[in-house]
């Protein structure tokens, strides 16, 4: 049976209409030299500028002066358009990890030549967008521009598989990672995964060798492991001591210390988030803007 021509034409155009509300839509245009830093956002697949990025100054991270350093020169070797690794910065929390990333962005990026066209770029995605990352390679494999693609507090429990996605992108795939595109995450735990999670797979897999590898490989793909550990009193004291003189702030020594080391028995430990929330609330007590 042959359908009349008009109602053939209504049919292909609720077809056509169907598809292509199934279909992903394309990524709308972006203007990479809007800001020096986006965020990705998977659901319509863009990227948003963020004018001004929350970060602090190189100089007033301390306590991290080795990974720092390894880290600094890994990015400058990729904003030169050098091999360079990715990068996992792992362990306790509060101890800038995620500072640190955003601090050598800036740095290794204020220091590129001014009418250099290639600029660094500082790109966010979220943890729950990671298996959205080849569309956003594909949007970035083209441009001009070197991409750190930035993703904090990476991790991933139980019968998640976006690991999966992760690993291809890492380190597979037929294009693979594109070479203007390096990847920075920060998390916790060293191998990604929970270790109840793993001391599960060796209790209860066939073979618990190939199945811890499955679920620990992924962080052998980042070709820099950096460690952060807890700090002792005398890196937590330099820490506000070094904010206290970049903004400012008035206090007699004994008096700062003294306090300083209240503040830290009352939150039960010492960190470089918890030193950064002392100088707030010094700098609150004292009515002192922290500018």
């Amino acid at each position: 049976m042959t359908l009349p021509a008009a109602p053939l034409e209504t049919l292909l155009e609720r077809i056509a209409s169907a598809l292509e509300r199934l279909a992903p839509p394309p990524a709308p245009p972006v203007d990479l030299n809007a800001a020096d830093a986006f965020v990705f956002f998977a659901e319509d697949n863009r990227l948003v500028p963020v004018p001004q990025v929350n970060r602090v100054a190189l100089p007033l991270l301390q306590g991290v002066d080795r990974v720092r350093d390894i880290l600094v020169a890994n990015t400058r070797q990729f904003a030169g358009g050098f091999p360079a690794n990715n990068a996992l910065l792992w362990g306790s929390r509060g101890m800038g990890k995620s500072s640190l990333v955003k601090a050598v962005h800036a740095e290794v990026a204020a220091s590129l030549p001014a009418d250099d066209p290639a600029r660094l770029i500082l790109v966010e995605i979220h943890r729950d967008d990671i298996p959205s990352l080849p569309n956003l390679l594909t949007q970035l494999r083209a441009a001009m521009h070197r991409f750190i693609l930035f993703c904090d507090d990476l991790s991933f429990d139980h019968d998640d598989a976006a690991y999966k996605s992760l690993k291809a992108v890492l380190d597979g795939g037929i294009e693979g990672r594109p070479p203007n595109v390096i990847l920075y995450a920060t998390s916790n735990r060293r191998h990604l995964m929970p270790r109840d999670m793993i001391d599960n797979e060796r209790s209860s897999a066939v073979n618990p060798g190939e199945a811890v590898e499955e679920k620990i490989s992924l962080s052998d793909r980042f070709g820099l492991w950096l460690g952060f550990h807890a700090c002792d009193q005398q890196t937590y004291l330099a820490m506000i001591r070094g904010y206290v003189e970049h903004y400012q702030i008035e206090i007699d020594e004994a008096d700062l210390v003294r306090e300083a080391n209240e503040w830290a028995v009352t939150r039960g430990g010492r960190s470089g988030r918890v030193a950064w929330q002392f100088v707030q609330d010094l700098a609150g007590r004292l009515q002192h803007r922290l500018e």
